[in-house]
Parts: structure tokens; sequence; C-alpha cells
């Protein structure tokens, strides 16, 4: 006996009775040693239905789920006991809502109840604000007649951390070198003295910019163990923006395009790490003008409150719905493997260490606007006497 519950954006809403959560839960406990080998598996293993609700779990996802009894997850789908922030989206539950579509998990599944082995990779967002990043195993099963699928959990947290940190470093590292080659090539052939003077300027800020890029491999490392220490001091948004104009007009990437700074654009001063605050909005203008086309323009723009500063970097170009849902994960990319990595960079920095917040909204008719906004005075833990303090939380 089934049940037929509410409508979908992918996978089918429908679910078993609880009878045969039991029943089905019972024939695959019969089959002999079966739960005291699975049991024994270091890495969460589970078996889920044609409805893709658990009927079985081992020991090793009662352990993360911090759970003595496993009829606490029976019943329920892998995102519901996981706690994904999408399970609870639709009322049809974990697989329904339209973000279920990119889950590598839930395409593990599905395939696997077809009768086909497959691998893939996914990362959920957890309820409380952490994530996991998974390597999913599906295979199937018949039992009886019924059809199962068999789901290996591996946790690649480690794994992902190191690449996401290395190729953070190299998309950086090459975003300077990218404006060292650009201006580079303009002084080969500028005659003005006062614009090879410029474009002298600009090239040496531009060689102290990929020191300091390569001292922040460093920083991104202690960032993602929480351990990151921060510097703060007094930063003019307006003048930010305008030395961030001036550094990646020179970049490649900005040939044929132009980077503008709106009209109504507001200077305020405020408090933040001025290294990690150039780092964010450097990366958003970067990732504006890789999306944008020749002839367009990247517009930058920032207003303040008596709280807070607001930063804006807009493009013309819309963005696909697929990119769209998965934005500022740490293992998306657009632009193949080890690249694409600056919009995590973004969201990692800006709420784990400047107190603010990262979002964007996008339509092909409006453009793509990636924003953060800043506290105007951040509450900061105590200082070790040197500037440089340590975030209360990682």
């Amino acid at each position: 006996m089934t049940t037929t519950c509410l409508t979908t954006r992918f996978a089918p809403a429908e679910r078993a009775a609880p009878e045969d959560i039991d029943h089905q839960h019972g024939a695959i406990c019969a089959i002999p040693q079966l739960d005291k080998f699975l049991n024994a598996v270091p890495e969460v293993f589970l078996i889920v239905n044609r409805q893709r609700q658990i009927v079985f779990a081992n020991q090793a996802l009662l352990n993360l789920l911090c759970s003595e009894d496993t009829k606490t997850v029976l019943g329920l789908r892998p995102g519901e006991a996981l706690r994904c922030i999408h399970a609870a989206e639709n009322p049809g539950g974990c697989g329904t809502a339209e973000a279920c579509r990119t889950c590598g998990a839930a395409q593990t599944i599905l395939t696997s109840l077809r009768g086909l082995r497959s691998t893939n990779e996914c990362r959920i967002t957890l309820q409380n604000g952490d994530a996991l990043d998974l390597r999913v195993w599906g295979t199937p099963l018949v039992i009886d007649g019924d059809v199962f699928s068999m789901v290996a959990m591996k946790d690649i947290s480690d794994e992902k951390r190191r690449q996401a940190l290395e190729r953070i470093f190299f998309h950086d590292i090459l975003n300077v070198a990218g404006v060292l080659m650009g201006y580079a090539e303009m002084l080969q052939f500028a005659t003005d003295a006062e614009e090879i003077t410029r474009f002298k300027d600009t090239i040496y800020r531009a060689s102290q910019r990929l020191i300091d890029e390569i001292e922040m491999q460093r920083a991104l490392t202690a960032a993602e163990n929480g351990e990151l220490a921060l510097h703060w001091g007094t930063v003019d948004s307006l003048q930010l923006l305008k030395d961030l104009q001036s550094f990646y007009q020179g970049h490649e990437v900005a040939h044929d395009r132009r980077i503008q700074i709106a009209p109504q654009a507001q200077g305020r001063v405020f408090i933040s790490d001025l290294r990690l605050l150039t780092r964010v909005l450097g990366n958003m203008i970067k990732n504006a003008l890789e999306a944008s086309l020749p002839g367009q323009v990247v517009t930058l723009s920032c207003q303040a409150s008596d709280q807070y500063v607001r930063f804006e970097v807009h493009n013309p170009m819309g963005m696909p719905r697929e990119v769209e849902l998965q934005m500022f994960q740490r293992s998306f990319s657009t632009k193949g493997a080890g690249r694409g990595l600056g919009t995590y960079s973004i969201k990692l920095l800006t709420e784990r260490y400047l107190g603010g917040k990262v979002a964007f909204t996008t339509s092909p008719e409006a453009g793509t606007t990636f924003w953060a906004t800043y506290p105007i005075q951040p509450d900061l833990p105590p200082s070790n006497g040197n500037g440089i303090h340590h975030p209360a939380t990682g």
C-alpha cells in the first residue's frame, strides 16, 4: 500500500505506508548476518525502498545523527534524516524541491532504483548551517520482488576542502597575474609620460598584490579551519571601489568590457579587514567580467546606512537556473575542473569572518547582481594587542 502526497518539482512524492516500511525493514533484517556486517562498516550505509524511504540504516548513520534507535530514521528519506535544508522546502519532502534536481545523492538513488549502479558527489547544506560533502554510491537490490537501493555515503569534506583551497589559490593568483600581463602589454605601446607613470604604478601595486595572494593561501587554509586571524582597520567604501576599478580594468578578462562606478555610489568609512574585503569584491568583479559579453559594462556600487554598508556588482547577463541553484557551493563550477571557486570564497570570508551577508539576484531582463553587506562597526572579539583578532566562531 502506498499513499500519494502533494506535488513535486523533481522526484516522485509518493510514500509507502508505515506498515509497508515495517514489513520491508523486517525482510532486510531477516537476511542472515546482513545487519551485523553493515553495522561493522565504518561509512554510512542505508537501504531505501522505491519511494526513497529508509528501511535500513547502519550504526554509522545513527552515530552521525547522534541517535541510538533505528526507528528514528525508518520511513524518512535520506535528506530528511540528515536535515538537508531543501528537505523541508516542499510538503513532499526530500527529493521534491527544485534544488533536488542537482543533488548527486538523489540522482544516484533514482538511477539505482532503475536497476543501474551509480556514483555521484553531492554537497548537502544542513539546517544548522553546516554542510556535508559526500560521495554516494547506489546499487540496486531486489528482495521478494521489491526493488530497493543500497546506498553508501563517504564523507569527503577534507578532500573537497583541500581541493577548494588549492583552486581558490590558483584562481586568485591568475587574477593578479592577468592584471600584470595586461598592464605590461599596454606599457609596451604607451608613449604618453603620464600614462606610462600610471601603468608603472599599477604594475607595482599588482606585484605587491601577487605577494599578498601567495600569503593569503595560508590564510584561507586557516579560514577553513576556523583559525583565521583578522586585521581590522578603517576602509573607505568608495575609494575601495575606485582602487578595484583601476586594478581590474587592466585584467585580461576585461578586454572589450568596461568597469564603471555607479553615479549614486556612496562613500562611507567603516571597520573591516581590507585584505579579505578586497578578495571578496575582487572575485565578484572578476566573475562579473567573465560572465559578460564583449562591449558590455560591469557596474560597481555601494550604499550605506547607519549600521551597514552594501556593495553591489552588476553585469547585464542573466544566470541559467541550474547554475543559480548551485551558487556558492564549494564543489560546483561552471568552468570545468579546478576553476570557478570565487563565489565559494566570497561566502566563506564574508559570512564566517567579516560578519556580513552575501546573496545575488538574476534574471534575463535585469542581469545579475551580487551584493554583500557588512556592519559599519562589527562586534570585534578580544585583540592580541597587535590589532589582530580571532573570530569567536569558526
